[in-house]
């Protein structure tokens, strides 16, 4: 059977989480294949809500197998912790695999996070201060440590001793407390006991599942405009967060890709620094935010919240190649009037409807806005296209028109039954 991929089309926290979820129903695996726990996918059933960082959006559905693929880099102390918040709550994390390639993450890669934030001024780039950076940054130097050493503790010991000395090194120079090495080696030796007997070659078993007919999908973090190459650079993770990305991250050769799902919001929003040319500073700034609980779920700071950027959103389903839309959060919009879309931008006084590489463009930017009639009725008990006003309708169509895309779900609420295909 061929293979599923779900991004994110914006600055992250479309509701990947969710749609994933919504998915599940129909699919016997959920990979992960890049980011770290700076991801926070949350889905809610009935009048449970639940936050996921690292462990794939499917385990929720039984049955369902959720891979952690080689892509990402992973706290095994943290994800010993959610797994266990997993199980408490009564699901069975027994189907969890972690790639034996994939990288991990240690407490002195999170103090060196907050060691480059702190030094880098106006230029911080609002991370999450998890490691992930130093973590891909020690992938890349060819000194990270794998997840495969988990399984043998004789040899994960003197690796994590050398590199955590070396930080240690770091700190002193910068005047920051040390790392406590035997008490921090007792942690990551808990976790390691508890994690080992998931570490296995997830490349040969996800592939196993594809010659047996099962259905895969592919679940990415973050969003395409924070990819490490095609986002706003220098604000944006260190991953791949566009669909290629699932690829190397999961192990799976590009044939096998059949739909590139795009989780889009029906308005625009971004976590930490880097340009934003539809900001709203004003009240209806505010009632996006509050109205949608535009809170993190990673780290509770507040999104930054505009109109809908469809130049922006353009480029990441062409980058993406998003042949399905799912748009969330529609019921965001009831009370408003009217509703802006940004259709091109100004700058230096030249029209374009091309995304700007330059971070000095893009902080230049003038949006060129189309304001649409809102609909002022509630959405959330949609149950289908049909039930929606013909203005959100019609909202909806243009949006997809300016992305070059096609909707294939809406949703109204943040609960499982308030999401319908189209």
């Amino acid at each position: 059977m061929p293979v599923d991929i779900l991004v994110g089309t914006q600055w992250g926290d479309e509701g990947k989480g969710k749609l994933i979820d919504v998915l599940t129903r129909d699919v016997d695996m959920v990979v992960r294949f890049q980011g770290g726990n700076n991801a926070g996918h949350t889905v809610e059933i009935g009048s449970e809500r639940y936050v996921l960082h690292l462990v794939p959006s499917g385990i929720f559905r039984k049955g369902v197998r959720c891979v952690i693929g080689n892509g990402l880099v992973v706290d095994p102390v943290a994800l010993t912790e959610e797994m266990k918040g997993i199980a408490e709550k009564g699901f069975d994390v027994s189907a969890i695999e972690l790639s034996n390639r994939a990288q991990l993450i240690f407490e002195y890669h999170k103090r060196a996070d907050v060691l480059n934030e702190a030094g880098a001024g106006s230029k911080k780039i609002g991370t999450t201060k998890r490691g992930i950076g130093p973590a891909y940054a020690d992938k890349m130097h060819r000194c990270g440590i794998r997840a495969i050493d988990l399984t043998a503790p004789e040899r994960l010991e003197p690796q994590f001793r050398t590199e955590a000395a070396k930080y240690n090194k770091l700190f002193s120079e910068h005047g920051i407390a040390q790392l406590d090495i035997d008490a921090e080696w007792e942690r990551v030796k808990e976790a390691a006991a508890y994690l080992a007997p998931r570490v296995c070659d997830t490349v040969y078993s996800i592939n196993a599942a594809l010659k047996e007919g099962k259905k895969i999908l592919c679940e990415g973090a973050q969003g395409a405009l924070l990819d490490i190459d095609h986002g706003t650079y220098p604000f944006v993770t260190s991953s791949n967060t566009t669909s290629g990305g699932a690829c190397t991250g999961a192990g799976i050769a590009p044939q096998h890709i059949r739909d590139s799902w795009g989780v889009i919001k029906a308005y625009t929003t971004r976590v930490g620094e880097g340009p934003f040319p539809t900001e709203l500073f004003d009240e209806a700034g505010e009632q996006l935010r509050q109205v949608g609980r535009e809170f993190g779920a990673t780290t509770g700071r507040p999104r930054r919240c505009g109109w809908f950027d469809a130049v922006a959103a353009h480029y990441a389903c062409m980058v993406d190649g998003i042949n399905k839309l799912a748009v969330t959060k529609l019921d965001v919009l009831d009370s408003f009037e009217k509703i802006a879309i940004c259709v091109a931008y100004e700058i230096d006084g030249r029209i374009t409807k091309e995304f700007p590489a330059s971070i000095a463009e893009l902080q230049a930017v003038k949006p060129v806005l189309e304001w649409l009639p809102g609909w002022q009725c509630e959405t959330s008990g949609a149950t289908c296209w049909n039930d929606l006003p013909e203005n959100a309708r019609n909202y909806l169509k243009r949006m997809a028109e300016l992305v070059d895309s096609s909707i294939a779900v809406v949703s109204v609420g943040p609960r499982r039954d308030q999401t319908f295909m189209v």
